[in-house]
């Protein structure tokens, strides 16, 4: 099936970030009442219209904004450029962790909703498991990252799910005990049960490394010539000139990366990445951490990873579920919206800086998050001793 379209036409990106700040208490932040998870049986695959809308001039200020909005400074960069004082920007930090607390801070609360539930427990990798490093071929996580994720998988239903392939991901992290969704969840390795969600079209019987049959779900197949043969060669060739350009293949998507590339050249990555994605109008463009991320155009994304993976493991529509979703990025935010939308779980946000979020508690950083999972584990330990 040839996708790729013979006239030019528009790339469909995101709408820029929206900068307006939302410091302040908000009720909805209080302990709130899970009537028990609402998940829909429904999880076949549609790709939708394409969407009208003008991206003609890659060099207008609204798009190369959107990609400085998702693309945090470096704290050296921060350092020098910001005009706040560190006590002013210390303080500022501190009112948005009034909308987004601490959920080291919050635990008790936290495990107080999570009393007589089975928690399901779901991570990003960069940025969450290990952190954001110049060459993304270097994002290696901890000895002491990997054992305690290790570790909390011991009581929990533990998946990783992250915008990189699930081949990548796997080597990085190491445990087989993990369940895995690779290309923002369009790549799924999951148990083999029987739900609804074993007799998708796109999903089949496989065995993982340890020669254990498992469910594959891959929602967007269809796209994998396109992607692989195609676009990631062009994109690989237009950005070659360009110093610090990294075009990675995430199998279901591809990212350019540019946290490398002098922002003056920003422009340049843009035009290169527009110029071939202008004769595919079933791909679309989002904005990540200093990332490009080109994705087909479905009705997927990490928020149904979730779900799908929720009723793989027979844990949707279920009251005593509550699952929790730990990433940093703006494709996480489909997943926080997911758990928000439906009071089903808790979105833990992963940042350093005040940012717009679906999610309900944020960490700092990684080294927070290992903190996290440990708290799980001897909060897990504790219920058992007691017979909790």
């Amino acid at each position: 099936m040839d996708l790729k379209s013979k006239h030019n036409s528009p790339v469909i990106a995101e709408p820029v970030p929206i900068n307006k700040s939302r410091l302040g208490i908000a009720s909805s932040l209080l302990p709130y009442p899970l009537p028990g998870a609402a998940f829909s049986h429904g999880l076949y695959l549609t790709i939708p219209k394409k969407k009208t809308g003008v991206l003609d001039d890659v060099r207008s200020c609204s798009w190369i904004d959107g990609m400085k909005s998702s693309s945090p400074p470096s704290k050296k960069t921060k350092a020098a450029k910001t005009d706040l004082a560190p006590e002013d920007a210390d303080l500022g930090y501190r009112t948005w962790m009034l909308k987004y607390p601490s959920a080291l801070l919050s635990f008790q609360q936290i495990m107080n909703y999570a009393k007589g539930k089975r928690i399901a427990l779901f991570l990003d990798y960069d940025g969450t498991l290990s952190p954001i490093v110049d060459n993304p071929d270097c994002a290696f996580m901890s000895h002491a990252m990997r054992a305690a994720v290790k570790n909390v998988a011991k009581y929990f239903p533990t998946a990783i799910i992250s915008g990189r392939s699930r081949d990548k991901v796997y080597e990085f992290v190491g445990l087989s005990e993990l369940y895995y969704a690779g290309s923002h969840g369009m790549d799924i390795v999951g148990p083999v049960r029987h739900s609804a969600s074993d007799n998708h079209p796109n999903c089949i019987r496989s065995t993982n490394k340890q020669g254990k049959e498992v469910n594959l779900f891959q929602p967007a197949s269809e796209f994998l010539p396109m992607i692989d043969e195609q676009v990631f060669t062009s994109l690989v060739e237009c950005t070659k000139e360009i110093k610090g350009a990294k075009v990675e293949n995430n199998k279901f998507c591809i990212s350019v990366h540019y946290r490398n590339v002098d922002e003056k050249s920003w422009v340049a990555v843009a035009e290169s990445v527009h110029n071939i994605l202008k004769d595919y109008p079933r791909l679309r463009l989002t904005h990540g951490r200093k990332v490009l991320e080109v994705r087909p155009v479905i009705n997927w994304n990490k928020g149904r990873a979730v779900e799908f993976l929720l009723e793989s493991l027979a844990l949707n529509n279920c009251d005593d579920v509550l699952p929790i979703f730990v990433g940093d990025d703006k494709t996480d935010e489909d997943a926080f919206k997911v758990l928000r939308e439906g009071n089903r779980g808790y979105g833990i946000l992963v940042s350093s800086i005040p940012k717009e979020s679906d999610a309900f508690y944020s960490l700092k950083d990684p080294s927070e998050v290992m903190k996290f999972l440990k708290l799980l584990v001897k909060w897990r330990k504790s219920c058992t001793e007691f017979g909790a």
